[in-house]
């Protein structure tokens, strides 16, 4: 094994409720009615894609918005609790990355998220994670087609110099699952508290914590 993807902010740090709660505000600064429970929300991230979340659930309640400003006002609440409250790393992360750079490994961000939902996420980590032990970060500004298709992956494995066979994927979702294995890779499923119920039946393993050991075996 000579590198690890991390494939989405919830990988590293656990922020689903934090995203869920900024969904409802925004519809209630929207003046909509809406109101996503913990149930429905983890039915709707079976699916990447805030924007994308959103139209479709306004066809689905048969109504039209401005989807787009919709998101940007998630966009903005979700910034404000990233700095407000504290954060933590999901559990064997930090020590799953201090081990791969010990070893020689190759760590990347493979994200379909924002620059600057990462950027505030890592700094909300900063007293357990160092951004810079990341090797590559990619986010939504620098991948063409979004999960599940395979761009992300392709372009990290390009950017870092590597072969689908000697790397792993970690996912919290089945589009980043699907994408990882669209790109040839072997992929553990790393679900949150709101993806746990999602069925991860193509991954090539699934835990609840992470564990170096484990994944030097895997491979």
């Amino acid at each position: 094994m000579s590198a690890i993807f991390f494939g989405s902010i919830g990988t590293i740090a656990d922020t689903s409720e934090m995203q869920r709660q900024a969904f409802n505000q925004a519809f209630a600064l929207h003046n909509l009615d809406w109101q996503w429970s913990r149930e429905e929300y983890a039915s709707l991230l079976e699916k990447s894609g805030g924007q994308q979340r959103i139209e479709e659930y306004a066809k689905s309640m048969g109504q039209s918005v401005d989807a787009a400003a919709i998101h940007h006002s998630k966009f903005e609440i979700f910034q404000n609790v990233l700095h407000e409250k504290p954060l933590a790393a999901r559990p064997g992360v930090v020590d799953v990355m201090q081990r791969a750079k010990q070893n020689g490994l190759k760590l990347a961000l493979v994200t379909g998220t924002s620059e600057q939902n990462v950027l505030s996420m890592l700094e909300a980590l900063r007293s357990e994670i160092d951004a810079n032990d990341f090797n590559l970060v990619l986010n939504a500004s620098k991948i063409e087609h979004p999960k599940p298709a395979k761009d992300a992956y392709a372009v990290a494995l390009r950017e870092l110099n590597q072969t689908p066979d000697s790397c792993v994927a970690i996912e919290n979702n089945v589009d980043g699952l699907e994408s990882a294995k669209a790109a040839g890779l072997a992929c553990i499923a790393f679900p949150d508290e709101n993806t746990a119920r999602h069925n991860f039946k193509t991954a090539d393993l699934q835990v609840s914590r992470l564990d170096f050991e484990l994944l030097q075996k895997f491979l």
